[in-house]
């Protein structure tokens, strides 16, 4: 299955059906007065979220949706038969735009929830509608009025409670894997995980929460290079990050510049999504000899200034992986049960949230914009297209 977090697709809603100029003429019944029904309303296009998808990539075949139109009214008072609505699945965690105003309709956050994005047209009405003591042979109908057409722009973002952030072959895949029933794509080479990677983890007798493996960023990524703008916006809807580190990075990079990369691309992207809080986790502590391993992990905090948690682990042994998992899981409920009991720290993260996904929208607007220019100046390139909707894409997989 081709994974597809964003696309563009055209609804229709139906339009409302004429109302019926129309007189009652039977035999025996002279001036049998008006008796023109109303039409029907037309059908509205409705966006539901649906669990059971992963992926945008069916709208990409298909852009292009219609709903029914109502009927038009007949004679004997007979009231046309409205149109169906249309409803279109969506996975949870799709944000819902208008491409051409650009207003932001809706996001779609809970399985089931359904949002209206076009409204059907109004029914028509009937000549009966206008007989009066002083108009008893009314000629006057209306027509049905017509219903909503937009051009949408959908955007998928993963929903999960901890995002795995890093650079290439930090080890991320192999931790998601050591600690869930996710079986990502696991190598010695960049840019082995291609789509992010959603696992379950379960902590025996505190509960379970969802962790996201985003692929590698590399350097350039909030300006676009490669493929970073499409992982970086799926780091934006986690409760916090967990900042994996490869204390033995193949290129000979120390493991604090390798740090700092991504701090820098995170800031460069959204500074409020480099508000959010992270944990520094660093891996591959089996490739150091453990006399050494205290000292290079003070050296990595002192080098980069590290406040926060800090942790030393190996995804390929376990090693300390489960102690990770049983904090992170406390973090997350001491956050869930501050959030549901404090009006304050409920604010503060409503805040925050808001504030990560209106600076991501708008840095996704702008790099649209210029990528636009840049094509219609004839500077792009092959490696400039986010949005390959030809040849086999990679495929995605969330286990639970």
């Amino acid at each position: 299955m081709k994974f597809v977090d964003e696309a563009t697709i055209y609804v229709r809603a139906g339009d409302g059906g004429h109302g019926c100029l129309s007189f009652r003429r039977e035999k025996y019944i002279p001036k049998g007065g008006p008796d023109g029904g109303d039409g029907g309303d037309g059908g509205s296009v409705y966006l539901v979220a649906d669990r059971s998808l992963n992926t945008l990539v069916d709208f990409r075949y298909q852009p292009h949706y219609k709903a029914e139109r109502g009927m038009d009214g007949s004679g004997r008072q007979k009231t046309g038969r409205s149109g169906a609505d249309l409803f279109l699945k969506v996975p949870v965690g799709t944000a819902v735009l208008d491409e051409e105003s650009g207003d932001w309709l809706g996001d779609l956050r809970e399985h089931g929830v359904t949002l209206l994005v076009a409204q059907g047209g109004f029914h028509g009405l009937g000549n009966t509608r206008f007989k009066s003591s002083i108009n008893r042979a009314p000629r006057q109908t209306t027509e049905g009025s017509k219903g909503e057409q937009r051009k949408l722009r959908l955007q998928l973002s993963v929903l999960a409670d901890v995002g795995l952030l890093g650079l290439p072959n930090a080890g991320k895949s192999t931790l998601l894997a050591a600690v869930s029933a996710a079986r990502p794509k696991v190598a010695d080479y960049p840019f082995t995980t291609l789509v992010p990677q959603l696992g379950v983890v379960q902590v025996d007798g505190l509960g379970s929460f969802v962790l996201a493996d985003i692929p590698g960023l590399i350097e350039g990524a909030a300006g676009g290079a490669g493929l970073g703008v499409r992982f970086l916006k799926h780091l934006m809807r986690c409760r916090f990050l967990l900042h994996i580190v490869d204390l033995v990075p193949m290129d000979g990079k120390s493991p604090a510049a390798a740090a700092r990369e991504v701090i820098s691309e995170l800031q460069a992207f959204s500074p409020a999504l480099a508000e959010r809080e992270r944990w520094l986790v660093l891996n591959k502590v089996d490739a150091v000899a453990e006399d050494e391993r205290a000292a290079l992990r003070d050296a990595v905090v002192a080098e980069l200034g590290w406040q926060g948690p800090v942790y030393l682990v190996s995804g390929y042994t376990g090693e300390n992986t489960q102690e990770l998992m049983r904090d992170v899981q406390r973090h997350i409920d001491e956050m869930r049960t501050a959030e549901a009991e404090g009006a304050e720290a409920a604010l503060l993260a409503e805040a925050l949230a808001n504030r990560i996904e209106l600076e991501v929208r708008e840095r996704l607007e702008q790099l649209r914009h210029d990528r636009a220019a840049e094509r219609r100046d004839g500077r792009a390139t092959d490696d400039d297209d986010d949005d390959d909707e030809d040849g086999d894409g990679p495929e995605v997989f969330y286990v639970s």
